[in-house]
């Protein structure tokens, strides 16, 4: 006999929500970080940091993030690296918004005008001065509206951890459609909540654009 929804699966959608959440700021915040670094070794005197930052550019956004979610969570246990699902789907999170945001702020880094570099220099500042005195400044201005942006992606790959067993907004909706079986109804909930927290953020970073005079030159596809 099928079951019907009630408070109870709405209440375990939203914690599921609620993870997600979560595991998307974990992402942006540490993809964050690596990202500002990867965007530094981008823009770097060094050719070789710059060859080796742009393989690994190139090697992350090529590789499908549910490849890297499956190699993070059942490939490290062969080499004797256990780790839980949540640690899973955030460091391969991470990983893919490294890349794509350390891609994002290297444009914005390089999208200051040339003269902005040269005036800077003239100062005789250092480079590392140059950089976060005075570029870095102008390029956080061109980054925000695309990283804002780019936040909604993030939030839309969570649903992937689902296959390393962490239980986030997708992975709730799958437990209780097993259990009572209306697909119709559950994914459409999960639907309308995704929509509810990304909506907004579209909304956000096309003012932003509008604000700034920056449009979004950087087109990101979903893994």
């Amino acid at each position: 006999m099928l079951g019907h929804l009630n408070g109870n699966h709405l209440e375990f959608l939203l914690h599921g929500a609620l993870w997600t959440i979560a595991l998307s700021l974990l992402a942006l915040f540490g993809g964050g970080l690596l990202g500002f670094l990867v965007a530094l070794c981008r823009v770097s005197p060094s050719r070789t940091v710059r060859l080796a930052t742009k393989a690994y550019v190139q090697l992350i956004q090529g590789t499908p993030l549910l490849v890297i979610m499956f190699v993070t969570y059942f490939g490290l246990p062969t080499i004797g690296i256990t780790i839980s699902p949540l640690t899973a789907a955030a460091a391969s999170l991470t990983l893919n918004v490294s890349a794509y945001l350390g891609e994002i702020w290297c444009g914005a880094i390089e999208s200051v005008p040339k003269p902005q570099w040269e005036a800077a220099e003239c100062l005789a500042l250092t480079r590392t001065q140059r950089m976060f005195k005075v570029i870095l400044p102008q390029a956080l201005r061109i980054a925000t509206p695309p990283t804002v942006g780019f936040t909604v992606q993030i939030i839309k790959n969570t649903s992937l951890a689902s296959v390393v067993g962490f239980v986030e907004l997708a992975r709730s909706g799958q437990i209780i459609n097993n259990s009572i079986f209306q697909p119709f109804l559950v994914y459409l909930i999960i639907a309308v909540i995704y929509f509810a927290l990304c909506y907004p953020i579209s909304r956000l970073s096309r003012l932003l654009e509008r604000r700034t005079g920056f449009a979004r030159t950087i087109k990101l596809e979903a893994n």
